[in-house]
């Protein structure tokens, strides 16, 4: 009995961050590609003109 690992790819989406905030910049990466990655755990630091915020993976998986 063998067994096929799947792809399967997941967006990472910045959350709303108030009324008037309507873009921002990574500002930096918190994992490499090829790294694994656990569901909440921190991708990246988004910056904004008001704020800034680590944007947590949606599920599980490798980056």
């Amino acid at each position: 009995m063998s067994s096929s690992a799947t792809e399967q790819t997941v967006d990472v989406v910045m959350p709303q961050m108030g009324v008037s905030v309507t873009e921002g910049t990574i500002a930096a990466w918190l994992k490499q590609p090829g790294e694994a990655i656990a569901a909440d755990e921190p991708v990246c630091e988004v910056s904004t003109d008001k704020i800034d915020v680590e944007i947590p993976a949606p599920c599980a998986g490798t980056l």
